[in-house]
C-alpha cells in the first residue's frame, strides 16, 4: 500500500529526475506513481498536496530565470500522474 510518505519520496524522485531532460521514462514512472496512489485508496487532493510540496521545493532551488521552465516541467507531471484519476472519472461518466 502506498502511504503519503512513500507517494512524496517517489514523487520527488521521479520529478526532479525528469526535471533537467524531460525524458519520456520518468513521465511513465508518473503514470505508475498515479496509478498506484489511485490503487491504493489516496484522494486526488492528497495527490496535489503531495504534488505541491515537491514543486514548492524544487522552486526554492530554481533560479528566477528558469521558473517558468520549471513551473512548465511541473505541469507536464502533474498531468501524467493524474491520468489515472481522469481516466477512472470518464469511464465513470461514460455508465451513467
Amino acid at each position: 500500500m502506498t502511504s503519503l510518505a512513500d507517494l512524496g519520496r517517489d514523487y520527488r524522485a521521479a520529478f526532479l529526475r525528469y526535471l533537467p531532460r524531460r525524458e519520456e521514462a520518468p513521465l511513465h514512472i508518473a503514470y505508475q506513481i498515479g496509478r498506484s496512489a489511485f490503487v491504493d485508496g489516496l484522494t486526488i487532493l492528497e495527490v496535489a498536496t503531495v504534488h505541491h510540496d515537491v514543486l514548492l521545493e524544487a522552486l526554492q532551488e530554481t533560479s528566477s530565470e528558469n521558473l517558468t521552465d520549471v513551473a512548465t516541467a511541473a505541469s507536464e507531471f502533474f498531468l501524467e500522474v493524474l491520468s489515472t484519476y481522469d481516466m477512472t472519472q470518464r469511464g465513470l461518466r461514460e455508465r451513467a
